[in-house]
Order: C-alpha cells, then sequence, then structure tokens
C-alpha cells in the first residue's frame, strides 16, 4: 500500500511511536519558529528548563506581533529576545523584517522538513510541502531543546482539486469553500492534505494562503505535495538546492477524500464573527464599506500585492473609505519598489503599514463605532478588531481592492468591462537577508538582557489528591483565546504574567481574575466550565499559563481544541470532556465542585474517565480525559515546566 505525503515526511521523522497506530507519536523536528508574542514566553522557558544550546537544526526568533512600542514593554522584550537568541543560537529577525510566516516561507521552508511554531499559522509553511504544526511556547521550547514534538496520530483527510480558478477567484475563496465545508470544529487530530490535478495550477503562495487558514478548521496542519511549483519558488528564491520531490503514490490511503471544483468556484467572504461564517460576495454586493486593510500573514505576499497594486493603477481611494495596505516582508517591498508600485499605493491615497502582523491582532487600526471592515486577515472573532461593535468581513485581496476604490463591495462578475490583473511570479526575487541577525558559533560570553517587565515563568503545583473549588465562570460555545486571554493593547504584558492575568477573561466577565485570586489565597481551586470548542484561535499559551497562575485546575467543557488542549496540559490544567453534553446545564457558576482521585484516574490507560462531583445541586457528573501516558505524568507534576525538570534530575 503506498503513501500519502503526510506519510512519508513522518516515516523519516517518527521517534517515538507507531504511525497508523492512533496512539500519539512523538516526531523529530527540524526547525522551530517563535514570534514576539509567544516567544519572550518560550525562550524563558527554555533558560528555565535548563538547556545551554538550541539543538535543532534552525531555530529562528521573529519580532512582527508587538511593534508599536508604547511604552518600554515591547522594546524591552525585543532587545531580551535578541540577545537570548545570541546566546542559545537562533537566528534573530529584527522588527520591520517583516511577519514570521511570510518571511518563513520566502527563506527557510523546506519541503520534506518539520517545522513547529509558536503561532497557530505556522501550517503556512505547509505550501511548502513541509510539514509544519502550530503549538503552545513551551512546547517549542522543548523541541528547540531537542525534545520531540508530541501530537495524536494525525487522520489524513484528502482534499483533492480539479480545473482551475476563474478569473476574481484566488486562493483565498479555495479556503473559505473548505471551511465553510468543515466548519471551525470537529477537525481535530485530522491534517488536510491537497491534491489531484488542480494544484499544478496554483504557485506557492496561494498555497501557503490555503495551508494558513487551515488553522481556522481547527487541523493539525495542511499540506501540499513539493512539485515543480515548489521547486520553480524555490529556485526564485535562490534555494533550489533544498528541493525535493515529494508526492502522495498512487495507491496511498485517506481517512477521507473530498473534491473540489476550482473552475466553479466563485469569490467569498467570511461574514462577522467567525471565519467559518461562509457567504458568497455577490451576497453582499452593495454592501458600504468604511475601511479596508489588505495584509496579514494569509495575504501579503507579492503575488497579492502586485495583484492589488495593478487594480489600483490611474484609481483612487473612495473618499468615504481608509486603505491600509502590510506587506508581508521586506522582501515584498523592495520587488514592489523596484517595480514602481510603491508610487502607485501612494498615489491612490493608501496607507503604508509597517511589515508587521499590526492590525490582524488588534494592536492598531482598529476600525470606527459600528464600522464595516473588509480584510485579508484570517480571523474575525468579535473584537478582535479592537472595536466591538465593529462588522469584520474576510475577503480575498483583489475583492478589497476593488472595495476600497468604490466604497461598496462589488461583486466583479456585474461589471462586464473590468478586466482581470494576472500577476506571475518572477523568475528571480530581490533577496536581501541584512535584518536577519545570525547567532555567534559560542555565545556563552553574550549576556542576555532583561527589562523590569520580563519575569520568570510560574511554575504550576502538582495535582492534589482531591481537586476542590467553585465554578468560577461558565461560558458558551467557540470561545477563542482571544475572549480567554485579551491581546491589542493588552499583550505587552505578556512577560509578566502576574500582570497579565488581571485581564483574563476581561471581555466577558471583568471580576473575574479578581474573583479567581481570592478563591486561589483561600487554598481553593477554580474550574471553568465551557461549551462546545473551547480554546479556538491562537496559540497563545498565554490562555492557559494566567489561569494557572489565578488557580485554575480544571476546565470543564464539551469539547476543547487541539493546541489549547495541549496548553491546558502543560500547564497542569485537567482538560475534562462531558460524557453528556446535557450536563454543561448542571455546572453553573459559582457551584462548588469537588473532581476525587484525579491523580488515580490518570494513572490509568486509554481514554479515562473521572467522575465530578457538584456539591452544591447534589450531582455526579461524568467526564473523560482522553491524554497519553505522558500527558497524565505531566499533569500530575502540575506541568511540563516541572516534569522537564524532574526528568533532568
Amino acid at each position: 500500500m503506498g503513501l500519502n505525503v503526510v506519510e512519508k515526511i513522518l516515516a523519516d521523522h517518527v521517534v517515538e511511536g507507531t504511525p497508523g497506530s492512533g496512539a500519539e507519536i512523538g516526531i523529530r523536528i527540524d526547525q522551530t519558529l517563535t514570534q514576539d508574542a509567544t516567544g519572550t514566553m518560550a525562550y524563558l522557558q527554555f533558560e528555565a528548563m535548563g538547556f545551554d544550546r538550541v539543538k535543532n537544526e534552525l531555530a529562528l526568533s521573529y519580532v512582527d506581533h508587538n511593534t508599536v512600542q508604547i511604552g518600554p514593554e515591547n522594546a524591552d522584550d525585543h532587545r531580551y529576545l535578541q540577545s537570548v537568541a545570541a546566546r542559545y543560537g537562533v537566528v534573530f529577525s529584527k522588527p520591520g523584517n517583516g511577519i514570521c510566516h511570510q518571511l518563513h516561507l520566502e527563506r527557510f521552508a523546506a519541503p520534506g522538513r518539520t517545522l513547529l511554531g509558536a503561532d497557530s499559522h505556522t501550517p503556512t509553511a505547509g505550501g511548502m510541502g513541509m510539514l509544519a504544526v502550530g503549538a503552545g511556547g513551551i512546547d517549542v521550547a522543548a523541541a528547540m531543546g531537542g525534545g520531540a514534538c508530541y501530537m495524536a496520530d494525525p487522520q489524513v483527510v484528502k482534499i483533492e482539486l480539479t480545473g482551475s480558478l476563474k478569473p476574481w477567484v484566488s486562493a483565498k475563496d479555495v479556503v473559505l469553500k473548505v471551511l465553510e465545508m468543515f466548519s471551525t470544529t470537529g477537525n481535530v487530530g485530522s491534517v488536510f492534505e491537497y491534491g489531484g490535478k488542480g494544484i499544478k495550477s496554483l504557485d506557492v503562495p496561494q498555497r501557503a494562503t490555503i495551508a494558513n487558514m487551515g488553522a481556522e478548521c481547527g487541523v493539525t496542519s495542511s499540506i501540499f505535495p513539493s512539485d515543480a511549483q515548489t521547486k520553480k519558488f524555490l529556485e526564485a528564491q535562490g534555494r533550489g538546492e533544498q528541493w525535493c520531490e515529494i508526492v502522495a503514490d498512487a495507491d496511498a490511503q485517506y481517512v477521507k477524500t473530498v473534491k473540489i471544483d476550482l473552475s466553479g468556484l466563485e469569490p467569498l467572504a467570511a461574514a462577522p464573527h467567525s471565519p467559518g461564517n461562509v457567504v458568497t460576495v455577490a451576497s453582499l454586493a452593495g454592501m458600504k464599506v468604511d475601511q479596508v486593510l489588505i495584509g496579514s500573514c494569509t495575504n501579503s505576499s507579492y503575488r497579492d500585492l502586485k495583484t492589488v497594486c495593478k487594480i489600483l493603477t490611474g484609481r483612487k481611494v473612495h473618499q468615504d473609505v481608509e486603505l491600509g495596505i502590510a506587506a508581508g516582508s521586506r522582501q515584498v517591498m523592495l520587488m514592489l519598489d523596484r517595480e514602481k508600485y510603491v508610487g502607485v499605493l501612494l498615489e491612490a491615497g493608501a496607507r503604508l503599514l509597517e511589515n508587521a502582523c499590526g492590525f490582524c491582532i488588534g494592536n492598531s487600526l482598529s476600525p470606527a463605532t459600528d464600522a464595516v471592515s473588509l480584510r485579508t486577515s484570517n480571523r474575525n472573532f468579535e473584537g478582535r478588531s479592537g472595536t466591538l461593535s465593529a462588522r469584520v468581513y474576510i475577503v480575498s485581496p483583489e475583492i478589497a481592492a476593488l472595495a476600497a476604490v468604490h466604497g461598496r463591495i462589488i461583486d466583479p462578475s456585474m461589471i462586464q468591462d473590468l478586466e482581470y490583473p494576472k500577476t506571475r511570479l518572477p523568475l528571480s526575487f530581490e533577496i536581501d537577508d541584512s535584518m536577519f541577525v545570525r547567532p555567534p558559533e559560542d555565545g556563552k560570553a553574550v549576556q542576555v538582557v532583561r527589562g523590569p517587565s520580563i519575569m520568570p515563568p510560574p511554575v504550576g503545583e502538582p495535582l492534589p489528591p482531591v481537586v476542590a473549588g467553585p465554578v468560577a465562570i461558565t461560558v458558551g460555545d467557540k470561545i477563542t483565546t482571544d475572549d480567554i486571554m485579551p491581546a491589542g493593547q493588552r499583550l505587552k504584558y505578556r512577560s509578566n504574567i502576574g500582570q497579565y492575568a488581571e485581564f483574563v477573561f476581561e471581555r466577558i466577565d471583568p471580576d473575574f481574575a479578581k474573583r479567581a485570586a481570592t478563591t486561589r489565597d483561600s487554598g481553593h481551586h477554580n474550574i471553568i466550565v465551557a461549551g462546545e470548542s473551547y480554546g479556538q484561535g491562537s496559540s497563545r499559551e498565554h490562555a492557559a499559563i494566567c489561569p494557572m497562575y489565578l488557580g485554575v485546575k480544571a476546565v470543564i467543557a464539551k469539547s476543547i481544541e487541539r493546541i489549547h488542549m495541549a496548553n491546558l496540559v502543560n500547564f497542569g490544567i485537567l482538560p475534562l470532556i462531558l460524557v453528556k453534553k446535557g450536563d454543561y446545564e448542571n455546572l453553573m457558576a459559582g457551584d462548588e465542585i469537588e473532581i476525587p482521585k484525579a491523580s488515580e484516574a490518570l494513572m490509568g490507560g486509554g481514554k479515562r474517565e473521572i467522575t465530578v462531583f457538584n456539591k452544591t445541586r447534589q450531582k455526579e457528573i461524568r467526564t473523560s480525559v482522553d491524554v497519553s501516558d505522558r500527558q497524565a505524568a505531566i499533569l500530575i507534576a502540575g506541568g511540563l515546566l516541572n516534569h522537564t525538570r524532574q526528568a533532568g534530575k
């Protein structure tokens, strides 16, 4: 029986477990990636684990999230990140160089290799035929120290593409169609592998867009084969020697195969407030637009922005629209400048933004009250933009550019004389790696610089014989890590957990942190109760660290998303799933909960059941915890940091 692309890469990288067994496997990680919102804590954890040097073949530290510097916190983090990179052997990407996923695709991603990144959109590199997985920062820290990346043996779903895209239909529409088909829930443990004759017409930047937003479905990763298109892109980046062919065998097996005819797609959009709320652009035609923002790790490539420039050539931004454009890298800007397109953007009336995440994470360009904002980013969760009342729509760069000119959403099929601007990749890209700072051969003499806001990572308490305390909060379905741990203006506190924890669940319950701290200080535990798909969105492990700091010892939910589930385990928080979803109604805020003999239950094999007793309502509630023996040991130890230290003794 033949192998698919995922199986071929796993065959070269599995170091623990057996692929195909359905059990947890551990894979060797070739490359690691962090960004500044997650990286500071990851490197603090790396130091706390006692490692002396990075052991995987390539580690990258990017600064792209918190480049707005109001107060010293972000600048202090950047200084720490550059010095700790030099000390331990990490390549450092300076602020302004670009967005981690776009930069990594351009300069470092390689087919057949593995990448673990402290960012949920790390699978962008899957567009290069790389098995790229997003994770919490502490998992990346362990991988930098030479540890394996652990995951459920993936269920590989084939998405077979046929045909080719029509004018005004783009890669963004392909992945929005995938989201419409699979939704944002129910895909944990899966990998999307793209194949079929239709992929031949998609270049690497288009593939990367599709792989990037697979994260919104909750899959472990998305991947394309490495073929002639991959080779062409690597050669244009001056890295042709890194190419190797990786394609699925003709008789490769998949758990499921779905087909998408590219020729039959039309322009799509994700309406407020979820990437899975997919509608046609035609259904939105005529809607007045207040703001258009083009960029983010999903659509900020040379291909995307050159297409936008061609649409804007000779045109002006509508007087009622604010247009902002953020290129994904300096390379993209250098290429556009060389071809005289930067002047086109300025003449059209666009605001040129920094090569950074910026508006996508809500740290700049928040829309006006009740405004309609069209964005090419990957998430439109309520309030993520920084304006709770704003209506954010996710669209392709082409649809965004048309709206910027006309002041309203345009269905391009209704304008007969509208010519679609075709864009081809160049034979060679402008290469300037001067903003990558390479570490010295021996970094032992480097002094790590720590600003006053950079605090040591907190360490959890071992799992007690009995977990007991109140339900500190009850939340509904699809609670994101942004809901748990707000980003935007609060993200600058990420290096000081004591301070950052003051904002846990701030948007949902402003009194949560104070109430939880009081319970913690009284010697009791806090329990969180949630609905479906708890912890979706960003890989931000602070959504587990800060609750741990406030004494949260268990989350009881209908379902929990993959990365957040792993983060809860890594910080010693029991991830309990309701056996009967109707029992959600039997757990109310303020109820006194007792979870006896949790440690004993965790010591059993396979999927375990743990009984939760609601003392207030005198009800027994059945829950399950689906963790490996390794994860059970981490929970009992009180988190991965404790577990790693114990293993090192």
